[in-house]
Order: structure tokens, then C-alpha cells, then sequence
């Protein structure tokens, strides 16, 4: 088996973060925060370290750095709670439905609305029709750092400036950015909500809420949290007021080590590589007849982009495509990838397509194997 399917999440991981998930299943068994006895203390400060490790690589404090179960569950936490009468929301033409949807459901339970700017390759006209979707009544805006299917990448920076300039909250997806591109707090940037199991090596069921603790979020989800218990109020202050419930312990902890490895091996390079994969698979997929590229990057315009790729077959679905793949031992995954709004952009919305998304752990060789299947299936 090929896997090739990293932006859904990272396979394998790294073989440290197996044994810290492995060890702290056994060591740290106790409910972190829930007990003065001695058991509960060391799983609580294996979990703070991990929680710190996780907050320095995005410049954020410990104190505001919240352990969630995905990117999608950190999304709701920001958006939702930035809800509140006639609120308005800006994002971009390119976004996931982990922001869509929450998005369209907050606005439509607080009488508010939303609009969507049109992305262009010329960042420009990006920033000028995003700064133009602005209203008075604007809560946020919130925008992927990179396409979850063409990989193209969002002036972040520039659209967080926009946003500190216009006095509203910016929030950045993180899911296809973080362990890639280099994201942190600040600037503008007011909240990342980050996927631990993609691009930081992670176990699945893990994700981050990370924000600069300058804005107040209404909670979505109310419980126990080991603190104020005596209060039927939700705790007002991070990462208890985000935490209720037991967190994933073994989870959490894990994720420290997987960022410990993205911050050793450097961002930059992890992100030099794979983008070198991709467009060695870009270059392949031009010479075969028949096939459609949705991202091509060269290497001139690889700066624009994080590793991901999206391509066709004249004449067969992508779901056929990726069956055909499957068969041949590689896994990439076919379709909409959640993504509606993309698809509409690219024009594939009927057919989706299919996405080539490499790790650290591609090699070359892996990517010249996935282009002799493609020419193969081509040539049926």
C-alpha cells in the first residue's frame, strides 16, 4: 500500500509519537485535573507540557491553547461563539465545510448573514474583494490558509492586516496549513483552529483551538471541567471554559510529540519537500494524454501553494479513478472533499476530483510508482 491521502490525515506517523501514545495509555490513565491523589497530578502536567509545546509553535500562551477532536470541532468553538444578534461573517470562496456550515447555521440562528468573496490568483483583487465583503455589523472573517483541494494559498498576513485594520476578528483554518506553512498568532490573527492528526503528526481525535486572548468566545458546550464546580456557570476562563468533559488524555499528549517533531524537522522543510513531490507529480501527469490538472505547480509558482493536488481523467469519474488507483495498492481520496464551494470554483462540481497529497514520509520513488499507475490506467 501507497498511502497518498495526507490531507485527510498524516499516515504513517512519526514512530515517536506511537510510543508516547502507547506509554501514556499506561502511565497517565487518571482524569487529568479531577484528583488531588499523585496518578491524576503527573497525567495533568503530562498534559501540560504538551499543551505548552503545542502553544509555543503557534505563539500562543498555554492558558489559551484548548485540546479539541478535530479542526471542525475547533471551527465550531470560534465561530458559534463569536455568534450574537444581526451578526455578519466574511470567508472566502474556498472554503471547507467545517466552515461553511457552521457559518451558515450561526447566521441563520442569530438572524445574521454572511457573504463570500471571490479568491484570485492575483492576491490584489483577493484583498479588494474581501476588504468590499465587509460590513458594519461584521463579527469575522474566517479563511483556510490552503485549499483542502487545489492547495492554493490565501494571503493570510495581508487578509489579517485587512481584518486588525477593520477592527474584526480573523480567524484562520488551519487544517491543510499547520506543520506546513508558517502560522502564529498575531498581526491580526486572532484565533487558529488546527487539526492535530494531519500536518503535526498527531493521532486522530485531535485538534486545537489556539486564540491570542483578546477575544471572548461564548461557550457551545457546558460541563464538568475540575474547576468552579461549584458554580452552575461555565468557567470564564481558557482552556477550562472549552474543555468540558474528560479531553482525550493519550491523544493530547501524543500531539505534543508529533509537534515536537514538526518544530525539530522545521516547517520549511517538510514544506520544501513535499511541495517537491508535487511538482514532480505535476510534471509526470502533464505528459499523460487524457488527464486534467487542477493544480500545477511548477517551480516557479510553488511559493503559492501547500502540497496538495487535485487532477482528472477525461472520460471516467473521480470516483473510478480513485477505485482504479485503489486496486493498484494507492490510496487517494476522490470526490468533493468537503469542499463544495471550491468545487463550484474549479467547475467539478458533478465529477469531483481526485487528490494526490504526499507527507514527510513520501519519497520520490512512491510518486514515479502513482505516475506509471496513472499512465497505465490511462491507457485502458
Amino acid at each position: 500500500m501507497i498511502y497518498l491521502d495526507n490531507a485527510a490525515t498524516t499516515y504513517p506517523k512519526p514512530p515517536q509519537v506511537y510510543r508516547v501514545w502507547n506509554e501514556a495509555m499506561r502511565a497517565y490513565g487518571a482524569n487529568p485535573g479531577r484528583g488531588g491523589y499523585e496518578f491524576s497530578s503527573v497525567t495533568s502536567e503530562a498534559v501540560y507540557e504538551s499543551r505548552a509545546i503545542c502553544a509555543e509553535f503557534f505563539g500562543a500562551e498555554p492558558e489559551n491553547t484548548v485540546f479539541t477532536l478535530n479542526c471542525t470541532h475547533a471551527l465550531n468553538y470560534a465561530i458559534k461563539g463569536l455568534g450574537r444578534r444581526g451578526v455578519h461573517f466574511v470567508i472566502s470562496d474556498l472554503e471547507h465545510n467545517a466552515v461553511l456550515r457552521p457559518v451558515h447555521t450561526c447566521a441563520a440562528h442569530y438572524g445574521g448573514s454572511y457573504s463570500i468573496f471571490e479568491t484570485h490568483e492575483d492576491d490584489e483583487l483577493t484583498l479588494a474583494r474581501a476588504e468590499r465583503a465587509i460590513h458594519p455589523n461584521t463579527a469575522a472573517m474566517i479563511c483556510t490558509a490552503a485549499s483542502n483541494v487545489t492547495g492554493r494559498r490565501l494571503p493570510i498576513k495581508r487578509l489579517a492586516e485587512l481584518c486588525r485594520r477593520k477592527g474584526i476578528v480573523f480567524v484562520v483554518d488551519a487544517a491543510q496549513g499547520a506543520g506546513v506553512l508558517p502560522l502564529k498568532l498575531g498581526g491580526g490573527i486572532n484565533i487558529i483552529c488546527a487539526a492535530g492528526h494531519k500536518g503535526l503528526y498527531g493521532p486522530m481525535g485531535t485538534g486545537l483551538l489556539l486564540t491570542d486572548g483578546s477575544v471572548q468566545l461564548n461557550s457551545i458546550i457546558e460541563g464538568g471541567t475540575g474547576s468552579a464546580s461549584e458554580s452552575p456557570l461555565q468557567p470564564d476562563f481558557t482552556p477550562d471554559r472549552f474543555e468540558s468533559g474528560t479531553i482525550n488524555t493519550t491523544g493530547a499528549i501524543a500531539l505534543g510529540e508529533g509537534v515536537r517533531f514538526v518544530a525539530a524537522k522545521g516547517t520549511d522543510v517538510i514544506l520544501r519537500h513535499e511541495l517537491e513531490l508535487c511538482r514532480r507529480f505535476c510534471d509526470g501527469v502533464r505528459t499523460i494524454n487524457g488527464t486534467i490538472l487542477y493544480t500545477d505547480i511548477t517551480a516557479k509558482n510553488s511559493d503559492r501553494y501547500a502540497p496538495v493536488v487535485s487532477f482528472n481523467l477525461l472520460g471516467r469519474s473521480s470516483a473510478q479513478i480513485s477505485e482504479a488507483l485503489g486496486r493498484r495498492g494507492f490510496c487517494l481520496r476522490a470526490g468533493l472533499h468537503c469542499a463544495p464551494l471550491a468545487h463550484r470554483k474549479l467547475g467539478t462540481s458533478e465529477r469531483g476530483t481526485v487528490r494526490f497529497a504526499p507527507s514527510v514520509f513520501t519519497s520520490a520513488q512512491e510518486v514515479e510508482q502513482l505516475l506509471r499507475a496513472i499512465r497505465a490506467i490511462s491507457a485502458e
